[in-house]
């Protein structure tokens, strides 16, 4: 059989998809809007010449850090149901692991479905954060780190500015990370990233270049701080920022926010308009137009000659008089005021376009997000392992701006797959409207889902989140990594909601609501992946080694734990539905509503293929060392599987 029957074991190779569209899928290797011909070879794996490039941003370590980018990841996805809430019918993930391995094994399930990103990184103030420096072998790293295999672990070291590359190792974290979240936003996504002055300058650089210069909205300044610092050496540091790239910023514009009390209140109604609250304008504008400075004649007798010197009436004169025989114009209680056109409140903009100076009376400070994490958790204030984490209104703000509520869960097209083509009368099709999802890759204590579950909560929204933490070992026991306390906050955030919902009439759908999530963590692949470097050379060795890969499934792996990584490596979402089945007396799996079939029993029959080709999938899955060696079974199937209009692959 040849090789395009066996279903990768490895994460996407990104360089493909930047061969097919190379300015949509990598604007980095564009400069001052022309191909820079070096990065382009780097892109693509070619040597990378040393001599002085076109303006940009470049470090100690660059080349390897893409590198990082190109190296597929062979690990899978572990479910826990055990730490889940609801985990068979959740939408929602929190991911234990390496953020760089897990979005690796992300592209091919959720490439272009994600609405939003919002990231918090460490902010390189020479506190400790986990860095690989062998990007080759990132997930053996990852594994050492959470004790999955007995070797010592990574160990967190201060970046440290006397370390001389400071700034080139946040850099050689972070760039890779960017590179792999863009390729998961949809075409009208957002990603929102926190930062502080440290490397602010640096990240807007390297953001520029992974996402486009052209595609920067906005460098938000957010009051982090409610009261100075005396102890402050120089000045007491009271904002952070939040730099805000669109996947294309020609097309995307923000949410309107909600209208303001304070707003509102200047409108009134002093001479009983039926058209209701309206406030004065200005009539005359600055600078000079002699067509329009005609003179004007108040009801009261007034003349007014004309607008003040140097202006000139907003209005022509023909236009003045329409509006103010459709009782437009306001002249005051006794007829003699300057005229001052009317704006009606109910034909104004019904929102508030968002300026980039966030107060914390508004999205609140970082006092008040310990305070939260702490009632939450039942935290000491002593105890607690975030120094700084941001309030939920802050994300919740960004959530406003990016994302809508969605359609209600029973409004919805019942299609069980968000990402997967599925199957309508031998027809392939999409779902239409599918929930806008919510990512967070340094997820930290999980501020981010909590507020996309208020956030839905407040306005019936169907939003999901996504979120990824590194398992970093705490002093905690009760929390002994901050994974753990990434899903026990989360845990209690959705039990503080249904309580408070007890006794309620469920008058908004709330009993709907996915309050709920996923917990899976990275670990190895259940199936053994040939290592070529590691083959033996002596040809009874290398007999015994391809001995032992005649049945390619890892020990001490569940069913679940296969059938998992499968659904994952073919394209379908972790939140699938999946439905369990007997066919010709064996059992087998169908996912995203029959779309793919997963058979895991050991060995196969022709009875058995033949009664999963009839239900008529998009693909069928088998594992290899069902067919025991019986390549013509193997053979017809494929082919006759291929004349049904289906995909037949074994692993």
């Amino acid at each position: 059989m040849t090789d395009d029957t066996k279903l990768p074991l490895t994460s996407d190779n990104p360089t493909e998809a930047l061969l097919a569209q190379l300015r949509e899928q990598a604007p980095h290797v564009f400069s001052e809007g022309k191909v820079d011909w070096e990065k382009l070879k780097a892109t693509l794996g070619e040597a990378i010449d040393t001599r002085p490039e076109r303006y940009g941003l470049t470090w100690a370590g660059k080349a390897e850090a893409f590198r990082a980018v190109q190296s597929p990841s062979v690990g899978t996805l572990l479910p826990m149901p055990d730490e889940s809430v609801n985990f068979d019918s959740s939408e929602n993930l929190i991911i234990e692991g390496d953020n760089l391995e897990v979005l690796k094994l992300l592209q091919k399930s959720y490439h272009g479905k994600v609405k939003m990103i919002y990231i918090d990184p460490p902010y390189n103030t020479g506190n400790e954060f986990i860095y690989p420096d062998n990007y080759r072998e990132g997930l053996d790293e990852y594994l050492r780190y959470s004790g999955q295999v007995s070797e010592e672990g990574l160990k967190q070291s201060t970046n440290t500015e006397t370390s001389g590359r400071f700034h080139s190792k946040w850099l050689n974290m972070m760039y890779p990370r960017l590179f792999m979240a863009r390729n998961l936003l949809r075409d009208d996504g957002v990603i929102f990233v926190s930062i502080d002055d440290h490397e602010v300058h640096n990240l807007r650089m390297l953001m520029n270049e992974v996402l486009g210069e052209e595609n920067f909205v906005a460098s938000v300044i957010w009051q982090k701080n409610y009261a100075p610092k005396s102890s402050a050496r120089h000045f007491s540091e009271d904002h952070d920022y939040v730099l805000v790239y669109a996947k294309y910023a020609t097309t995307w514009t923000p949410n309107l926010l909600a209208r303001t009390e304070e707003q509102n209140a200047v409108y009134k109604n002093p001479d009983n308009d039926p058209r209701g609250l309206w406030r004065p304008n200005n009539l005359s504008a600055r600078n000079y137009y002699s067509k329009w400075t005609y003179s004007i004649r108040c009801p009261g007798g007034r003349v007014i000659e004309g607008p003040p010197t140097g202006s000139y009436w907003r209005v022509s004169e023909e236009k003045f008089r329409a509006m103010d025989k459709d009782n437009r114009i306001y002249w005051g209680a006794d007829g003699n005021n300057i005229p001052a056109p009317k704006i009606f409140l109910s034909e104004v903009k019904q929102g508030r376009v968002p300026q980039t100076l966030w107060y914390y009376d508004d999205v609140g400070h970082t006092q008040e997000a310990k305070k939260d994490l702490i009632s939450l958790v039942a935290f000491s204030d002593s105890d607690s392992v975030f120094d700084t984490p941001k309030p939920a209104r802050l994300i919740k703000r960004m959530l406003q701006l990016a994302t809508t509520p969605g359609e209600k869960p029973d409004a919805r097209p019942h299609v069980s797959d968000m990402t997967a083509e599925y199957r309508v009368k031998g027809q392939a099709h999409k779902e239409i409207n599918p929930p806008e999802i919510v990512l967070d890759f340094f997820a930290g204590s999980g501020t981010t889902a909590q507020a996309v579950i208020e956030q839905n909560n407040e306005d019936g929204g169907n939003r999901k989140f996504i979120l990824v933490q590194l398992p970093e070992k705490t002093d905690n026991p009760q929390y002994p990594t901050i994974a753990h306390l990434t899903r026990e906050r989360v845990r209690r955030v959705i039990a503080k909601l249904n309580e408070a919902d007890v006794g309620k009439l469920d008058l908004d759908g709330k009993a709907k609501q996915d309050r709920g999530f996923r917990a899976f963590k990275l670990s190895s692949s259940n199936f053994k992946i040939w290592d070529a470097d590691q083959a033996a050379t002596e040809p009874e060795q290398l007999a015994e080694q391809l001995h032992l890969y005649t049945d390619n499934l890892a020990e001490s792996r569940t069913q679940q734990d296969v059938l998992y990584e499968l659904i994952l490596k073919s394209g379908l979402s972790l939140t699938a539905k999946v439905e369990t089945q007997t066919v010709a007396g064996k059992t087998v799996h169908s996912i995203a509503d029959g779309s793919l079939l997963i058979c895991l029993e050991n060995p196969v029959t022709q009875a058995l293929l033949r009664g999963m080709m009839a239900l008529d999938p998009l693909q069928i899955l088998c594992l290899d060392a069902a067919f025991h060696g019986n390549d013509p079974l193997k053979t017809n199937a494929v082919l006759e599987a291929k004349s049904h209009g289906i995909t037949f692959k074994t692993v």
